[in-house]
């Protein structure tokens, strides 16, 4: 069993585990596969398990979480409560006031815990869609980001933290300017920030702000998600894992591409939630990062490599006036939102 480094969250001095195993199946993986995916990663060592309430799947997962507080997993040692970390999201639609409790506690219930070590806003924006909808669906109700309402959402999540059922909170998909204005209002500071990150989007600029505002930063699709859904899928991606300096380093290393993303991650300070229903390479994902780190000249050398290739757009959020998935992400360091809704102002 791998033994995994941990980062410190600066407001409470709680300490996350620097590695975490995702759960998001991509609509192809089975709740029966996951919960056996989470059952492998706590034998080899992973403490981090990063959940969702929209992917369906805590009710398997909370069963694995249970048998491995009480030491029955095969192979694997007796976990205590307070060596894991347990992340869940909420959705879209749960953002309304009174229906974010709600929510919340339907995943605690059904993770079977007293406690989340960390609550996450899925998307800063209330708009559903449906579980393997293609990439044209559109939601009639779907909205831009509106300030003042998702800092009503925000106010829930705090009182949580008030009611001491989940110990952080934060944020994910967030943008700079969208947080800019979250930091200015918030009571209770956003621990965690959750975005997507890989070599060839590195997102540098932003890491390095939130990093200066003490927020952690987690990556996902950190392999640069060759497995995403379709809808998720154009023709100008580019892979991570075919880049001749990604593989001229992995062959230097003696492994695979896709543990030069991993130590990558680890070499900028964020904290990478790779996914695999193999235990072979849940094991190696852990390994890449606890072990055999980038050299200084590697590090640099893919810092040259970034794309800007955005893989999850976003394109089933977008609402009635959006010109496109680029609003949703304030390419231009404005925080687009028509006339109907209202303003949003950092000023």
């Amino acid at each position: 069993m791998t033994t995994v480094p941990y980062k410190t969250i600066a407001a409470t001095g709680a300490k996350i585990p620097a590695i975490g195993f995702g759960t998001f199946g991509s609509d192809h993986i089975s709740n029966a596969q996951m919960a056996q995916s989470v059952r492998m990663a706590l034998q080899a060592g992973y403490r981090h398990i990063d959940c969702a309430g929209v992917y369906g799947n805590e009710k398997e997962i909370g069963e694995v979480l249970a048998d491995a507080m009480a030491g029955r997993i095969e192979g694997g040692p007796k976990i205590a409560r307070d060596e894991l970390w347990i992340t869940s999201k909420l959705w879209n639609d749960k953002h309304a006031k009174a229906d974010v409790v709600p929510a919340f506690k339907k995943s605690l219930n059904d993770l079977g815990l007293e406690y989340l070590d960390l609550y996450l806003v899925h998307w800063p924006f209330p708009n559903y869609h449906p579980p393997k909808c293609d990439v044209d669906t559109r939601s009639p109700n779907a909205r831009p980001y509106i300030h003042e309402e998702f800092m009503d959402t925000w106010r829930q999540l705090e009182s949580l933290v008030d009611a001491g059922l989940v110990r952080h909170i934060g944020t994910s998909n967030m943008t700079k300017p969208k947080l800019e204005l979250l930091l200015r209002d918030c009571r209770i500071r956003p621990s965690v920030q959750e975005m997507e990150l890989h070599p060839h989007f590195q997102q540098q600029e932003f890491v390095q702000y939130v990093q200066e505002q003490g927020i952690v930063v987690v990556g996902y699709c950190p392999l640069g998600s060759p497995n995403r859904p379709e809808r998720d899928r154009v023709p100008a991606d580019t892979v991570d894992m075919e880049d001749p300096v990604l593989l001229r380093i992995a062959q230097a290393h003696g492994c695979h591409p896709a543990a030069v993303c991993l130590k990558w991650a680890a070499a900028n300070g964020h904290i990478p939630i790779p996914l695999s229903t193999k235990e072979r390479n849940i094991v190696s994902n852990l390994q890449a990062v606890c072990e055999d780190p980038l050299s200084d000249d590697e590090y640099r050398q893919l810092r040259l490599i970034d794309k800007n290739c955005r893989l999850i757009k976003g394109q089933v959020f977008l609402w009635e006036e959006a010109d496109g998935w680029e609003d949703l992400w304030d390419l231009d360091g404005k925080i687009p939102c028509p006339p109907r809704y209202g303003q949003n102002s950092i000023s």
